[in-house]
């Protein structure tokens, strides 16, 4: 029998809001998009051809809404699995008005190797993944040599990986793996400096008050 993969997130999804429990269940059939093993058509499901960017780990959804809000130009596929987190994203976007996002509410690297096409994106990112900062744990952790080549396969020539965290030694680990993918070449000597249109999150925010670093890898497709 074969073993089940290794996820790089632990299903805990936590008490629901009434808000976000009412935007999950009145949004998702307009704004979501269900898993199936098939390729998705980008154009037919935001009505026109614009460049997409898949945001993976939405959370509860401040930096997607706030970056889809800032580039009404580009479209936004977020995958995040939990629901409290999926709800909160939907009623941002409900609020706000935005008709450039979609939700996935799946597991990333089933709907990247199954539903995404190859070089279709503009751009992946992967802000503040879990670290799962113990040794043992380390075989879970999203951004791995398998991962980042599925993912480099699904830009487009000058598409970029963006990957942003908290914690030195994943930051580390990232631009190694990045670093030894043939098919991306780094933007910068070594980490990056945050673009200004990445969003700082509240998360963020306090780590940088507390001293905490944060460190931004981005690399393009050559």
């Amino acid at each position: 029998m074969p073993h089940p993969p290794i996820r790089s997130y632990v299903l805990r999804q936590g008490r629901f809001s009434p808000a976000q429990q009412r935007a999950h269940a009145e949004l998702m059939p307009r704004l979501g998009i269900a898993f199936a093993p098939a390729p998705l058509d980008f154009a037919a499901i935001f009505g026109r051809a614009a460049p997409v960017v898949l945001e993976i780990g939405s959370g509860m959804g401040e930096t997607t809404a706030r970056i889809a809000a800032e580039n009404p130009d580009t479209d936004y596929v977020a995958i995040e699995v939990h629901g409290p987190g999926v709800g909160s994203l939907l009623r941002r976007v409900a609020d706000e008005g935005l008709a450039n996002v979609r939700v996935i509410q799946h597991d990333a690297v089933e709907v990247l190797r199954e539903m995404v096409p190859e070089g279709s994106l503009a751009a992946i990112h992967v802000f503040f993944p879990d670290p799962w900062p113990k040794k043992r744990h380390h075989k879970r952790r999203l951004v791995q040599p398998e991962f980042v080549q599925l993912a480099a396969s699904r830009l487009a020539r000058g598409g970029r990986l963006h990957v942003a965290t908290d914690w030195q030694e994943y930051a580390d680990h990232v631009l190694a793996v990045l670093s030894q993918t043939p098919a991306l070449a780094n933007t910068a000597a070594g980490f990056a400096p945050r673009p200004p249109w990445r969003p700082e999150t509240k998360f963020e925010r306090r780590g940088l008050r507390l001293g905490h670093g944060v460190w931004d890898v981005l690399f393009r497709k050559e």
